[in-house]
């Protein structure tokens, strides 16, 4: 269980993969897939080159992915059989895998957790193309994917994030040569100090000889010494900074929303909104219901009772969603406004020197400066921006002035594995801003964190909410609050703005990623300005209540922690914090009893 919230082409090596269904069986004995194969069908790849092998079982899918890579420039080798494929990435030393995938066949699942876990072959860059929404995209990351497409997919961002990896491995690659010369230079030190303990004993046997004999040891003695000191200097200089920058750019590549990355992501929430949100359900279905009326209207004969039937299930799904919609609807006016949006800003600071990560520069564009691989630069010189870490997650107003919220959502680094990374190699996350968005406000509110829940995974932000006039939830903290079987309500801002901006429509959102530049808190103040700042709200029931926990199936995802839980009665009953990736939309929220000792006067 866990949560969080384009560039342009390198010449970087990445294996780009896509799962849809391959009939290979799984040899559990050999530890390797069969099927059908055959090692003629595989293109063989220039040596030294960046080379992506596509995988796809469905001939028309693999000759358009073919077609749309290779124009791209790249060097493409293509396989129709899963096990063959696989195998051909540990033999052929493959940059980047594409394969096309269904994420219910095990055994392709296990072959591809096995390729990433190998060490020969877990530098290839995996991308996954697959059926579904955020929990089979999440899955997919989970069995070491390193990007997870859903069809359909967009050519030119399925462009975009092959560039992204290609990227990412050449800078791993090249961390990964610096960190080898470092450890060349760890034994060559070694070697000197060995030098020196000899020449050591050499000048101690030399105050026998000549005078000068003995300057000429000492001499020696003298420059052993130097050289040792230079290459222990080199050596943990050089394997400090790469493990330091390829720790802060692994996170900050994930968290940046450049304008292509914005854009795409809007896409893929809109792809899975009108399966969660219950009034895009309820408004899709009304356009589909007008749809389907003016097509019979103006249909042939032939066709008007094919129409009449879809219409007529359309109807039914339409009733039954607006009935169950009735309730969400009186939460969305009654609950909605005192619910927020949270923008975590975080920046890095040398704990040795006191001083904040910056990029090495700005170009007149307002851009970072790169170097020559297209890599960020990092200082912790001059006056350039700070490197900041952008996250995304859900509050609402719990007592007067307060807002309630996860413990990881007011600090993302708490049991971050990724952040904790950065720790360890003398950098310490810290808060740069903290912005709560409420829908219909006109600015977003400061807040800063009040306290910390030493039981569970909460926290409550305090800020100047004064001006606000927005009510403060109701809640029931009695145990009996919680009943396995009855529906339940959760309100909270899943995937952050993407879901947003998915709701906004594909115009606004390219007016958005265009004025803003992608940047989170531009494109956050203008989502607020234009008023499209609201909660998603989805149905669901209460599956099991644990001492510690609500278990629940309302669909939420990563942003939607900190949101709360809301039962039959208009009463909150728990808060988000978090999702069982790959399980169906099975979610956990502390129970609201937890937060009562943190929201005392």
């Amino acid at each position: 269980m866990s949560e969080s919230s384009c560039a342009h082409q390198n010449s970087i090596p990445v294996i780009f993969v896509s799962f849809l269904s391959f009939g290979g069986r799984a040899d559990k004995a050999n530890g390797r897939l069969d099927g059908t194969y055959k090692r003629s069908e595989v293109t063989n790849l220039p040596a030294k080159r960046q080379s992506i092998l596509i995988v796809d079982p469905d001939s028309a899918s693999l000759r358009a992915l073919e077609q749309l890579v290779r124009s791209g420039g790249y060097d493409v080798a293509v396989s129709s059989s899963q096990a063959e494929g696989f195998k051909f990435v540990q033999d052929a030393s493959i940059d980047l895998l594409l394969l096309s995938a269904d994420l219910a066949d095990i055994q392709c699942c296990d072959a591809l957790s096995e390729i990433k876990g190998n060490s020969a072959t877990a530098s290839t860059r995996v991308i996954l193309l697959i059926q579904g929404g955020g929990a089979e995209r999440a899955r997919g990351l989970d069995l070491g994917a390193d990007e997870v497409l859903t069809s359909p997919w967009d050519a030119a961002e399925l462009l975009a994030r092959v560039r992204v990896q290609l990227r990412e491995k050449h800078a791993f690659d090249e961390l990964r040569e610096k960190t080898r010369i470092a450890d060349e230079g760890r034994e060559v030190a070694q070697t000197a100090f060995q030098a020196l303990a000899v020449t050591e004993k050499m000048t101690r046997d030399a105050f026998s000889l000549g005078r000068a004999l003995k300057i000429g040891v000492s001499a020696l003695f003298v420059v052993a010494l130097l050289i040792a000191g230079i290459f222990v200097l080199f050596s943990s200089r050089a394997t400090k900074e790469a493990n330091r920058a390829y720790s802060v750019i692994a996170q900050l590549e994930r968290g940046a929303h450049r304008q292509e990355q914005l854009m795409a992501d809007a896409r893929s929430a809109r792809a899975d909104l009108g399966k969660t949100d219950v009034l895009a359900q309820k408004q899709q279905l009304k356009q589909q219901t007008e749809e389907l009326r003016q097509k019979i209207s103006g249909a042939e004969p032939g066709d008007v009772s094919t129409l009449r039937k879809q219409l007529e299930e359309t109807t039914t799904r339409l009733k039954r969603v607006e009935t169950e919609s009735d309730s969400a609807e009186e939460v969305i006016r009654a609950y909605a406004p005192s619910v927020c949006l949270l923008h975590v800003s975080v920046s890095f600071v040398d704990r040795a020197s006191g001083r904040p990560l910056r990029y090495g520069g700005i170009n007149p564009d307002g851009e970072p400066l790169h170097d020559s691989d297209g890599n960020p630069v990092y200082t912790l010189e001059g006056r350039a921006p700070e490197v900041r870490a952008d996250f995304f997650g859900t509050g609402f107003i719990a007592r007067e002035g307060r807002i309630l919220t996860n413990h990881h959502v007011a600090q993302p680094w708490w049991k971050n594995d990724e952040l904790a990374a950065v720790s360890s190699q003398g950098l310490s996350p810290s808060i740069a801003e903290l912005t709560a968005y409420f829908p219909d406000a006109t600015a977003g509110i400061p807040v800063s964190v009040s306290e910390i829940s030493e039981e569970a995974d909460l926290a409550v932000l305090k800020g100047d909410l004064s001006g606000l006039k927005r009510p403060v939830l109701k809640t029931d903290s009695r145990k009996e609050a919680a009943v396995s079987g009855q529906p339940l309500l959760s309100l909270g801002y899943a995937t952050g703005i993407s879901a947003i901006l998915a709701r906004a429509g594909e115009d606004a959102v390219n007016e958005i990623a265009k004025s803003t530049g992608g940047k989170p808190t531009e494109v956050a103040n203008e989502l607020l300005r234009r008023k499209l700042i609201r909660p998603l709200v989805t149905q669901g029931h209460i599956g099991d209540v644990l001492p510690d926990k609500i278990v629940y199936d309302a669909q939420t995802t990563s942003g939607g922690s900190g949101g709360p839980l809301i039962n039959r009665d208009g009463e909150v009953i728990g808060v988000t914090f978090a999702v069982v990736r790959g399980f169906g939309g099975s979610n956990f929220g502390v129970p609201i009893r937890f937060a009562q000792p943190l929201l005392k006067p």
